[in-house]
């Protein structure tokens, strides 16, 4: 009888146990959101060769741009300091999957293979591909089938999206492929090469570096469509975060004061 009982007893207990840790909260993993904050920093990667979004001068080892003082108003938001993470365009892939900054910004195009990676911001900027060339030559540049001829000197970054542009596109034309992104539009304008096909915000940006020099074509007539925003680590946390920034960022009237700081 006593061993009856005590079984009783071990089994009552057991299951109470069981009981008690189904009941218990289960501990809920941290999410990238929390890590910043706990951190202190908010890692931000950046090519730094992408005027107005974001520009890298070796001189004093600091970016600069549109997308610099963003990185810095969502660092106050998120009540911490900003690390920039230099990095570029043909590694900006493995850097992000290396988990080398919590966000990408700079100029960064929605696609769908960045996003297989990670979550998008909601669109900072609408805009699409198109060419810009010396100012004399823009008659001579309206469509891809008069650029896409024998002799046309296409000159493009590497490894982003104008140069997967120019490759899907280009056939006849020779591409010249330029690894200073910076520097890249002086090579049109002293006539080593005829055109680049990038950006419309980049275009109109290089136009008014380089006025009655280089010329813009038909910037609000892209060739395709394509938007702009922040390319976020996964974590709709953060997601959820950046997309109530930005939204107010609008509504109170700080997105527009900037955009025309840098592209007006």
């Amino acid at each position: 009888m006593k061993i009856r009982k005590c079984s009783i007893s071990l089994f009552a207990g057991l299951i109470a146990s069981v009981v008690a840790i189904s009941a218990a909260p289960a501990e809920q993993p941290s999410s990238r959101l929390d890590e910043i904050i706990t951190r202190g920093s908010l890692r931000v990667g950046m090519t730094g060769d992408y005027k107005p979004f974001s520009y890298f001068d070796k001189t004093n080892d600091k970016f600069s741009g549109f997308d610099v003082d963003m990185a810095e108003a969502l660092g106050k938001a998120l009540g911490v300091k900003v690390e920039y993470v230099h990095t570029a365009w043909p590694q900006l892939m493995k850097d992000f999957e290396a988990d080398k900054f919590d966000i990408a910004m700079g100029g960064v195009s929605i696609t769908l293979d960045r996003q297989k990676k990670g979550y998008f911001s909601m669109p900072i900027m609408r805009e699409g591909k198109t060419p810009i060339t010396r100012c004399n030559d823009m008659a001579k540049y309206q469509t891809l089938d008069t650029i896409d001829q024998p002799g046309t000197r296409v000159i493009t970054n590497p490894g982003g999206t104008n140069e997967r542009f120019a490759r899907a596109h280009i056939k006849h034309a020779d591409i010249k492929v330029y690894g200073d992104n910076v520097t890249i539009f002086d090579e049109i304008a002293k006539g080593d090469a005829d055109l680049m096909i990038t950006d419309a915000s980049e275009t109109r940006y290089q136009q008014k570096l380089h006025p009655g020099v280089l010329c813009s074509v038909h910037p609000d007539k892209p060739f395709d469509f394509a938007e702009k925003a922040y390319w976020l680590q996964r974590d709709m946390a953060l997601k959820a975060f950046v997309d109530q920034w930005l939204h107010i960022e609008t509504e109170d009237g700080s997105f527009k004061k900037l955009m025309a700081a840098w592209f007006e």
